[in-house]
């Protein structure tokens, strides 16, 4: 059964931005792994000097890092998001 938001789901709803931003990162977390052991297993399969895949896996790495940081550290999940008027 999949799990169901109490109320409607909306970006103002710090909670749900919350859980959104957290998938994201699940997604973004499936994807390196997904493409860098696909670049790694091809690499050794061919005996190739890809000099490239320690490049695109320390990259995508900090990226991550990087993504991480800002979800768990930086965000702001406050409800008193700003708003313009005009």
């Amino acid at each position: 059964m999949p799990p169901r938001w109490p109320r409607q789901p909306t970006r103002e709803d710090p909670a749900y931005r919350k859980l959104e931003d957290r998938i994201n990162f699940a997604l973004h977390v499936a994807t390196f792994g997904l493409i860098n052991s696909g670049v790694w297993f091809f690499k050794q399969l061919n005996s190739a000097n890809w000099q490239w895949a320690s490049w695109l896996t320390l990259g995508w790495l900090i990226v991550l890092a990087v993504h991480l940081i800002y979800i768990s550290a930086i965000a702001d999940y406050s409800t008193n998001s700003k708003k313009t008027d005009g």
